[in-house]
């Protein structure tokens, strides 16, 4: 635990010094920015800052969300405040609810936590975190603080984090000390001087560590993103991850460049003599310096990759996860290279932030593939129906969390084997539930089985109305869906098929008629939301001839195009479509030349598309299409 400072005179000239050493001013600094920027997405709070206490002024040299005039200043004048209180004991102060600490009678509060001060008594404050920056000696010169507008029971890996960062913010203000005095010292210190440039350049190099890592999005971005950290500052030929998994260790092959090993022994046991498996093995740094060295500890497989590579230094470290070793991570360099104290303990500290972006990332793609699995579960499969021909498409994001709520669906509706004017046959469906999560997935198969109900439990009703009920039900339930869908209903007639519909907020249908010209169905009304006032929807009519071609598809076709706008991609789409309804194209493969042709190989969004094509009409000599 640090020392807690003796107040007086003396420990407030030394902090009035130490921050003139640091060079922390009212002035944003890029090193504190990140820290501020780093805390805020970390714990997820909308407001997160540095301040550094001096005795005759508080500055906020790195923040997040502050409200004027903090944000313009930086500055307040020295006053009793919470950080006060952290600069003070030496202790972090953790808060669920700022305004019960001031009182002394919340939780987390107590009397001597004392007011919040002027920033936070004019901030929507509730939840509170602030641990303090030290200068290694016991003396306190700020703090790092994490606000929260709403009560919060912190966790301790939100504790955990923020302290590690907090940690990585002090030995930054350290080093500029340091660095500093080196100044000072003049040409007799220049060795040192530059010493401590090095040292402060990797605490830079931590800090844009722990702040890119927190954003990666899976294991291939966490891949990339450690390679290209590693390569700029440190200068390694050659960055590796290896990954624990249920029956070994596993390289995580680099999504920019191939390197053989990764691909010709992907896979090995932890028990083979590879060093990043000792390193996993034992957790604990393995050095390896030589061809000989190599030889003569580890297995004869690693000496060819090594030739190939150009070795000559090797550090593996193990990546220390929250229950156990997650993996290693390999850095070589093609001339020797031996880390000193300040850089093994800055490699050291880049696999933990390592450790914990895979981890993170891990539980992402597992949650990731069970809603990408659950959806394409639920993807319809296309029931036979004479005088139709029916295909569909779904294809994923590229972005690997990008699952949606992209859905279509297609059944019979009762009574569908007779053709009376007031009967139906089909139901045809396409919609896309908001949001881009395993939520957004659960709600879709909700709507989903919500409006098949709808539709059964009123035959003969019209879209319109059965569209009605699903939206009543989405409110009364509380099942809280929002989004856009198009309903339809078919129903055989002589010459083709009756189409009624209703649009609630959705991308217009494209339709191509026998004669090659190509519409839009832009008959629409308000999307699906459980907060928007109860309205009557509207039910539109259409005859499709035989030889018609209906497209429906959600907006990831349409959105991908850069410099495209949505009206111009679906002018695409139409093109597309008549030119493969007029040669013939079987609809699977038509849908296929759209999405390639508008949204592209890898689209940003899901993309999910639904075709009706019109073979022949009802045999009935008394149907009317109306």
């Amino acid at each position: 635990m640090a020392a807690v400072p003796v107040l007086g005179e003396p420990t407030e000239d030394r902090r009035r010094e130490t921050l003139r050493q640091t060079g922390l001013t009212a002035t944003p600094d890029p090193a504190m920015e990140r820290c501020a920027r780093l805390a805020a997405t970390l714990l997820d709070v909308p407001v997160a800052f540095v301040v550094a206490v001096g005795p005759e002024e508080h500055t906020y040299p790195g923040a997040v969300g502050l409200p004027e005039p903090w944000a313009l200043s930086r500055r307040e004048p020295a006053g009793p405040s919470l950080w006060r209180h952290v600069v003070d004991t030496g202790h972090p102060l953790v808060l669920t609810d700022v305004a019960a600490a001031g009182r002394g009678d919340g939780p987390g509060g107590g009397p001597g936590d004392g007011p919040p001060g002027p920033l936070l008594s004019a901030l929507p404050a509730a939840g509170c975190v602030a641990v303090p920056l030290s200068d290694g000696d016991g003396l306190t010169l700020g703090v790092l603080c994490a606000v929260d507008t709403r009560p919060r029971e912190w966790t301790a890996r939100e504790l955990a984090d923020l302290t590690d960062l907090a940690a990585t913010c002090s030995a930054e203000l350290r080093l500029r000390a340091v660095s500093h005095a080196a100044e000072r010292a003049g040409a007799a210190a220049d060795h040192f001087a530059a010493r401590t440039t090095v040292t402060l350049d990797s605490s830079e190099l931590l800090l844009r560590a722990a702040e890119v890592l927190a954003d990666t999005k899976g294991l291939v971005d966490v891949r990339r993103q450690i390679g290209v950290l590693m390569s700029g500052d440190l200068k390694p030929v050659y960055v590796g991850l290896s990954l624990a998994g249920p029956y070994g260790l596993q390289r995580l092959p680099d999504p920019d460049r191939s390197y053989r090993v990764e691909h010709d022994h992907q896979q090995y046991a932890l028990r083979e003599g590879w060093p990043t498996a000792q390193a996993v093995r034992e957790n604990r740094m393995v050095t390896v310096h030589g061809e000989e060295q190599l030889r003569a500890r580890f297995s004869a497989d690693a000496v060819p990759v090594w030739r190939e590579l150009g070795f000559q230094s090797l550090v593996c470290l193990p990546l220390p996860g929250s229950r156990r070793v997650v993996g290693a991570l390999a850095l070589a360099w093609g001339s020797h290279h031996q880390p000193d104290v300040a850089e093994r303990a800055v490699l050291t500290a880049i696999a933990g932030y390592t450790a914990t972006a895979v981890e993170r990332a891990q539980f992402l793609d597992e949650r990731v593939e069970v809603a990408r699995r659950m959806q394409e579960a639920m993807l319809t499969e296309l029931p036979e129906v004479p005088g139709l021909e029916l295909a569909a498409l779904y294809r994923p994001a590229a972005m690997h969390d990008m699952v949606g709520g992209d859905w279509y669906d297609a059944y019979l509706l009762p009574r569908a084997d007779r053709c009376d004017d007031d009967e139906d046959a089909l139901a045809l469906t396409i919609g896309d539930i908001t949001g881009h999560d395993v939520h957004a997935v659960t709600l879709m198969g909700q709507i989903r089985s919500m409006l098949r109900q709808a539709d059964h439990a009123h035959p003969g009703e019209g879209s319109a109305h059965v569209v009605g009920a699903l939206e009543r039900a989405n409110a009364d339930l509380g099942v809280g869906a929002s989004g856009t869908l198009i309903h339809h209903h078919l129903c055989p007639v002589p010459g083709g098929w009756r189409m009624t519909w209703t649009n609630a907020g959705h991308p217009p249908p494209l339709l191509a008629l026998p004669d090659g010209t190509t519409e839009r169905l832009t008959e629409h009304g308000i999307l699906l939301h459980p907060q928007l006032p109860p309205a009557a929807r509207v039910q539109y009519r259409r005859h499709l001839p035989v030889g018609a071609t209906l497209l429906l598809y959600t907006d990831g076709l349409v959105e991908r195009r850069a410099g495209a706008d949505m009206d111009a991609c679906t002018e695409l789409a139409g093109a597309l479509l008549a030119a493969g309804v007029s040669d013939g194209r079987p609809l699977d493969v038509l849908l296929q030349d759209i999405v390639d042709g508008v949204a592209g190989p890898s689209p940003t969004d899901d993309v999910a598309l639904l075709a009706l094509r019109v073979t022949a009409g009802s045999d009935c000599s008394d149907g009317s299409d109306g």
